[in-house]
């Protein structure tokens, strides 16, 4: 029976930074508050250049560094970046592709928002299983929805983490090592409409002068959407987690590390003190921000640099996304026949 593991890993990160001082003169909102409830020590943000594609361009060669594929050996080019992309209505995919020279790979753009990496490696597992002649996807990710941020809005002054940065994935049908086990997925469309960039899209087209100063993300009813967010988001991130860990033969003790996007720091040691895990089975991203589907990546690369992740470790990957889907992947680490052990012995 065929699997598909992680090969490659690649990840880029703009060198500007934001402080959480700068950010209070920004927002009105106390220093304290940023470091202590927010969880932000710095973010990082991109100069003009760095746009979603050139970080997502970036990350791609260094995932393929990483695996020592050559980008000629790509079978299908995914992009699971950001929506807010280099242009409106573009595929950034197919662009990646022709600047790496993928010349055998076909390419197309999906989006889950926050969600998309994760999303985007059951995509890659499905394709790899139903087509013989695919054995390499790369999945990459460009994202600057900092863009889309004002700081002085107050009702999602929860999204002042939000920073920049990319990421890649490159997944191989029966690779020798870090098998992805299990995914698992839950959304909810009743928040849909509850945090949009209003204006820009085709509901309020052609935008209006006035509407230009508006092409940030806002909340209709704050009070409302945060009440409702809090009774499923912690709910649902378990949920995900737990059918993840049980599709894979594994349960909560099982998790090594777990791989979480950046949240408030309660947010963060809630869910280590549900999975009784510690503070080293886990990386807070308070030196980077929100990354979108990015963080999960960062996490992991920054797991395996501190050597949190070793050889037969159990990874928990897991991100939510605006709108509102919930998403987790349980990775096996380290070779493919010790995973093929586990699963006999388990």
């Amino acid at each position: 029976m065929s699997h598909c593991g992680i090969i490659g890993l690649g990840i880029y990160v703009p060198e500007s930074i934001v402080t959480a001082k700068e950010l209070a003169k920004q927002s009105g909102i106390p220093e304290s508050v940023i470091v202590e409830k927010y969880g932000l020590k710095q973010k990082r943000v991109a100069v003009p250049e760095e746009t979603p594609l050139y970080m997502g361009v970036r990350a791609a060669q260094s995932a393929l560094a990483d695996s020592g594929l050559s980008a000629a050996e790509l079978d299908v080019v995914i992009w699971a970046g950001g929506q807010h992309k280099d242009y409106i209505s573009w595929l950034a995919g197919t662009k990646i592709a022709s600047e790496l020279n993928a010349l055998n790979a076909w390419s197309f753009d999906m989006s889950a928002l926050c969600g998309s990496m994760i999303s985007a490696i059951e995509i890659a597992r499905s394709l790899l299983a139903g087509n013989e002649g695919y054995h390499n996807i790369l999945l990459v990710s460009g994202y600057r929805d900092s863009d889309l941020i004002d700081l002085k809005c107050k009702e999602t002054s929860f999204l002042i983490d939000v920073a920049a940065g990319a990421s890649a994935l490159i997944i191989q049908k029966n690779a020798p090592i870090n098998v992805i086990l299990a995914t698992a997925f839950k959304s909810d469309g009743s928040f849909a409409d509850d945090c949009v960039v209003e204006y820009g899209g085709a509901k309020h087209w052609p935008p209006k002068e006035n509407e230009l100063q508006r092409l940030h993300f806002t909340v209709k009813d704050p009070s409302n959407f945060k009440e409702r967010l809090k009774a499923k988001t912690v709910p649902n991130f378990i949920s995900v987690i737990r059918e993840a860990l049980f599709k894979s033969g594994k349960s909560d003790r099982d998790i090594d590390y777990l791989a979480i996007l950046h949240l408030p720091k309660s947010s963060h040691h809630h869910y280590l003190s549900e999975f009784n895990l510690s503070e080293n089975q886990s990386t807070y991203l308070d030196e980077y921000g929100h990354l979108g589907q990015n963080d999960p990546i960062l996490s992991l690369q920054i797991g395996l640099a501190d050597g949190k992740i070793k050889d037969g470790s159990t990874v928990v990957m897991t991100a939510a996304g605006v709108g509102f889907i919930w998403a987790a992947s349980v990775i096996h680490w380290g070779s493919a026949a010790s995973a093929r052990k586990e699963s006999e012995t388990g």
